[in-house]
């Protein structure tokens, strides 16, 4: 039985997915999510061997990266599994891969290659530092990025020394980078009728998310320091106790300011002269957040939420992941989507964080058992099953 499609919005589109670990995955997660016929190849040789950094096949790693996927088992060193894949570029529309530069100009699917056999294939190459230039044969990992591109100097408390952000940021931005060029060069494509090659890297896509701390260098000549839950440029913006807890609060800009102290009965601190004024606060940022937290004692973290977003102040709990998912909004939100798995039990994987009014897109099915669609997929491409056998007695499938 066909797998059904997650969504009707890309179904037209085929792509060749030769990524393993997270940027590449994630990459193609976003095309296959909205319906894109998704087409995993892996190689014959490596059952049981897990997804490297991403963990066994079965664990939730796994699982929530490659959901709406299929599998083939192909092996590219051969020269009849390179012929094979050729074979398949002619029919597809996106090729999406993260070797090291050099590898798949060795392999020969590197994008001239690729160009040669189909003008119009979108080809997207994500690595960690590029293409080219003096670091483009480095392997690349999210947390070396996170250095090199600045993050880990902003992160963590005044004087604590580097910090890694708790998600591999730069592997998803790169990938969530990667699908939005796929899909601009696919848009570009019905213009052109052509094709194109698509780079993105960690240590780009980990810039690019700076955003305005990157521009307070790049602007105006200012290094930004490690801040720790304190806003940088709002202030009092970050993480205050409370009688029971902690809540965040985001007082940015002087009328928020105001609701504020008004909110909490506190005027008076609006008419002091060390906090009258944004620059003010700024100044005396550690005296006011102390003033803040000695009169938020006397509220809980429930009551004093209820009533600074009753005075439309920003304000929120701050909860641990279990607790994220039973709030009443994410659950009404419904980013955490129900799916079997092969073995007939249900598991949740996170949804898409955006949603099309007509073609929505839904998790229809777990993530592929190594080469359990290699027939059927090879089929679809036009080979019998006389050569689908001989491929297979072969190991090249």
């Amino acid at each position: 039985m066909p797998q059904p499609r997650a969504s009707r919005a890309l179904s037209r589109f085929t792509v060749l997915d030769l990524t393993r670990v997270r940027a590449g995955p994630t990459c193609v997660r976003q095309l296959a999510d909205w319906g894109a016929n998704v087409i995993k190849i892996e190689m014959p040789e490596e059952p049981g061997a897990g997804e490297g950094l991403g963990g066994p096949r079965d664990g939730p790693d796994f699982q929530n990266l490659h959901r709406n996927k299929r599998s083939m088992t192909l092996n590219l060193k051969a020269p009849e599994g390179l012929a094979l894949f050729r074979r398949m570029v002619e029919k597809a529309d996106v090729i999406v891969e993260n070797y090291r530069p050099d590898v798949k100009d060795r392999l020969g699917i590197g994008y001239e290659a690729m160009r040669q056999v189909n003008p119009r294939i979108v080809y997207a190459s994500i690595s960690g530092f590029g293409q080219d230039g003096p670091y483009r044969d480095r392997p690349g990992f999210d947390q070396i990025a996170q250095g090199m591109g600045g993050l880990m100097s902003i992160t963590g408390l005044p004087g604590q020394g580097p910090v890694r952000v708790g998600i591999p940021i730069a592997d998803l931005s790169a990938g969530l980078f990667g699908a939005l060029g796929i899909l601009t060069a696919l848009l570009e494509r019905e213009e052109s009728g052509e094709g194109q090659w698509v780079q993105t890297s960690l240590l780009q896509a980990q810039i690019f998310m700076l955003d305005f701390q990157a521009a307070r260098w790049l602007v105006d000549g200012e290094v930004p320091q490690q801040a720790g839950n304190n806003h940088p440029t709002s202030i009092p913006t970050g993480v205050f106790r409370t009688a029971d807890g902690y809540v965040n609060i985001a007082t940015a800009g002087q009328a928020i300011w105001e609701r504020f102290c008004k909110a909490i009965d506190s005027w008076d601190l609006n008419e002091n002269p060390d906090y009258r004024t944004g620059a003010a606060r700024s100044k005396n940022r550690d005296a006011l957040n102390a003033e803040i937290e000695r009169r938020l004692a006397q509220f809980t973290s429930a009551d004093l939420i209820a009533r600074l977003n009753a005075a439309g102040v920003p304000c929120g709990p701050i909860y641990s992941i279990d607790q994220t998912f039973n709030d009443p909004q994410v659950q009404h939100l419904g980013i955490a989507q129900e799916v079997k798995k092969r073995d007939g039990r249900a598991v949740r994987l996170v949804g898409q964080p955006f949603t099309l009014s007509r073609t929505p897109s839904r998790i229809v099915a777990p993530p592929p058992a190594l080469g359990e669609q290699t027939e059927e997929i090879l089929l679809e491409f036009g080979l019998n099953r006389e050569e689908i056998a001989r491929l297979r007695s072969a190991n090249v499938i």
